[in-house]
């Protein structure tokens, strides 16, 4: 990116932001490939514009002033209702003072959204709205059903506008939902395809922003523009199945012991200083094993498997990760293998859980991560199909999953995936293990640490 531009489209909404009662939008982002315009009026809550590449030489043709006016009307409408939103009940944690009463009251009303409308369509546009159940509800059956904006789109003519909501999300990141057309949305209308960003749900981290001048306007842009543009290809997001972990938990009881409580207090904090390290350190990690199958089956950690585990690519790695964690109060209990071959990392956390690190090798056709046995040192190995990363949120955080959740899960559990299994013997359980040779006695001082 070289360069910042306001257009004429942009100072219009900047100079009448005190007409729709905002002091100034919080956050003013133009690219010069591919144009955004993204306004945040407070911590929570964003509103983005994302404009067709021929949108100069379209403008031309077409009345100005009435797409600027609808813009104000779109920006100032999306904000109170998100501040609305997030104010009344997304304050509360986990859903903590929510009512069905509430439930009914969130946003503003269906009579005023149809005025909104009304007032487009006598402006000549033609405005299609996504609504979609809010997910940050799914796990409260009495809010369930609350559906929030996700995409708005306008057009007139051959110009189009796409509306995406940004919502907040636990874990201090933004979240938007995905361009889904429902039966009776005319699939002409605009040319979805062209419609790229919020093709699927997204998570962004939120970004920090400074102040500057453009053509004589103080705007907000984020510090690191490019990390912005640079996650917007590896943005998808996969969502907590809650369904299932409710249909789940009612065929097998969750275990609400006083251990198995203090293990998933003492495993969330385990994950998210690991997550902090790791993320110091620039390394990308993803929910492995028994951490990903808690997650995928029953949206919490199982309060049985005694560790935390994770995924790191090979190539990700660093020399510096030990020292890191060690710094960060984690001891390291054990290490197998090497980086060339098998490489495992355990790090001792606090009430005897571990953390688990496994390092996996990319091959042609499939993945790999190695299993050493200390008193014998033989080698194993536990392939899975290849696999691409997807951010999701779990015990409040945005972490990664693989995109591929199934094929990761049935690869290492089978499938009866869905069955708890309290015995499990890593060298003959999983379905995709499978001898690896033994480790040179002459190499057994390298490769099998214990601490």
């Amino acid at each position: 990116m070289q360069e910042f531009r306001v257009n004429n489209i942009h100072k219009f909404f900047l100079m009448n932001c005190g007409k729709m009662n905002i002091s100034h939008p919080k956050y003013l982002f133009v690219h010069e490939k591919q144009d955004y315009l993204l306004i945040q009026k407070d911590e929570t809550n964003w509103v983005t514009f994302k404009k067709p590449s021929e949108h100069h030489r379209l403008m031309n043709r077409i009345n100005k002033n009435v797409i600027l006016a609808l813009l104000t009307l779109t920006s100032s409408a999306f904000l109170l209702f998100q501040l609305y939103y997030y104010k009344h009940y997304l304050s509360a944690k986990n859903g903590a003072g929510l009512s069905k009463s509430k439930g009914s009251r969130i946003g503003f009303d269906s009579i005023q959204w149809e005025g909104w409308f009304r007032i487009a369509e006598n402006m000549g546009f033609q405005c299609l709205k996504i609504e979609s159940k809010d997910p940050r509800l799914d796990g409260i059956d009495s809010l369930s059903g609350t559906e929030i904006p996700l995409h708005y789109i306008c057009k007139l003519a051959t110009h189009a506008i796409h509306v995406v909501v940004f919502h907040e999300r636990s874990g201090n990141y933004l979240w938007h939902g995905h361009l889904r057309l429902k039966r009776n949305i005319d699939k002409k209308f605009v040319p979805f395809r062209k419609l790229q960003f919020g093709r699927y749900p997204g998570a962004f981290d939120r970004p920090e922003l400074q102040q500057i001048t453009v053509d004589g306007l103080e705007v907000l842009i984020p510090k690191d523009p490019v990390h912005f543009l640079e996650e917007i290809p590896h943005s998808r997001f996969i969502e907590c199945r809650y369904r299932e972990a409710r249909a789940f938990f009612q065929q097998y009881l969750d275990d609400s012991t006083v251990e198995a409580v203090t293990f998933r207090k003492s495993a969330k904090e385990l994950l998210q200083l690991a997550a902090k390290t790791l993320k110091k350190l620039g390394v990308r990690f993803w929910l492995s094993s028994g951490t990903c199958l808690g997650w995928y089956r029953q949206c919490s950690i199982i309060p049985y498997s005694k560790d935390v585990d994770l995924g790191i690519f090979i190539q990700d790695y660093q020399s510096n990760i030990i020292s890191a964690f060690q710094d960060a109060g984690l001891p390291l209990k054990h290490k197998f293998g090497k980086v060339e071959d098998s490489l495992e990392l355990s790090f001792q956390g606090k009430d005897d859980v571990k953390l688990d690190i496994f390092f996996f090798y990319e091959e042609t056709d499939h993945m790999w991560n190695g299993g050493t046995q200390a008193k014998t040192g033989k080698k194993f190995k536990y392939l899975f199909p290849r696999f691409t990363l997807c951010w999701t949120e779990f015990v409040d955080m945005k972490v990664h999953v693989p995109c591929e959740t199934i094929e990761y899960i049935e690869a290492n559990y089978g499938k009866t995936w869905q069955i708890p299994v309290k015995t499990w013997d890593w060298k003959r359980s999983p379905p995709n293990v499978q001898p690896n040779g033994v480790w040179p006695i002459s190499e057994w001082d390298e490769v099998i640490q214990l601490y």
